[in-house]
């Protein structure tokens, strides 16, 4: 009889576990299917590898949701739409975008949704639209994929182009020039004191060139001052020129001329008759009364 009621309890205790464990279960997905979300559709164009219901949807870096729903866009064969389900209160913003990334080069994929800008309008769905419709971008791993063809091209042609120069050729010459670059520099070890040399006289006469140009300065200083005692002659002779100066310069030549008439005829009476000069004219005139 004990071993029978042992038996009992424990099947009671397990049974209790049981329906212990089914009631919290249903609680939780109560309240998990009771939380409200916000929904949003975002249109990816080409493939969106490593996504998938259920992968993870972030909101500046933060895990918000996770993705409902992939479908193929009737419209576009490219395109991808994805349905987002996110918490309610992120304020999503029209300038918001959303892009594929990844965790790492071998890390998993997910959505990210940027924050956009504090002055935008809050995201709402357009009319004909069931949620409100995301902006996307290409991400940056994206872009790497997509130039990555046209890198490894130019690889190529700059490994040929690297090939091609160091042809045999090309070698020969290189080690030619470094061969005679080496001679160079023999060459000049061995002329050290030359060039010691060379670089002393040039020194000393750097030095007799400032003393000679020291001795110079003085005369240079005099030629300014007779470039400025000219400018001031020539200024001078401009003011004579266009001023009164020139007018009184002809008088004073209309009077000389005239000066020197009086002496010519004065001259040429003399010459005449010189004693009219220390006696005056004594011929008198023609008398009628005779007397």
């Amino acid at each position: 009889m004990e071993t029978k009621a042992n038996y009992v309890a424990v099947g009671a205790f397990v049974l209790a576990c049981m329906v212990g464990l089914v009631v919290t279960i249903m609680w939780l997905a109560g309240i998990e299917y009771s939380q409200e979300y916000s929904y949003y559709t975002a249109v990816f164009k080409g493939p969106v590898t490593g996504l998938g219901k259920g992968t993870v949807t972030r909101f500046n870096g933060i895990d918000v949701g996770r993705i409902q729903d992939l479908q193929f866009d009737p419209h576009d064969p490219q395109a991808v739409i994805v349905t987002l389900q996110v918490q309610p209160n992120l304020n999503i913003r029209e300038d918001s975008t959303a892009a594929m990334a990844s965790q790492g080069l071998t890390g998993g994929s997910y959505v990210e949704i940027s924050g956009g800008t504090a002055k935008s309008p809050v995201l709402t769905a357009k009319p004909g639209q069931k949620y409100p419709v995301i902006k996307t971008k290409v991400s940056s791993l994206a872009l790497l994929e997509q130039s990555a063809p046209e890198v490894v091209a130019k690889l190529n042609v700059a490994a040929s182009r690297i090939n091609d120069l160091l042809n045999d050729n090309n070698r020969r010459a290189i080690g030619e020039t470094l061969a005679n670059l080496s001679r160079v520099s023999a060459t000049i070890a061995n002329r050290s004191g030359d060039i010691d040399a060379i670089l002393k006289n040039t020194n000393e006469a750097t030095v007799n060139l400032n003393q000679a140009s020291g001795k110079l300065n003085p005369t240079l200083d005099r030629v300014d001052l007779a470039v400025t005692k000219f400018g001031k002659v020539a200024d001078d002779a401009d003011a004579f020129i266009t001023g009164d100066g020139l007018a009184q310069l002809s008088n004073l030549i209309g009077d000389l001329r005239r000066l020197t008439s009086n002496l010519d005829r004065f001259t040429e009476g003399l010459n005449r008759q010189p004693t009219s000069i220390l006696f005056g004219d004594r011929r008198k005139g023609y008398d009628p009364n005779g007397k």
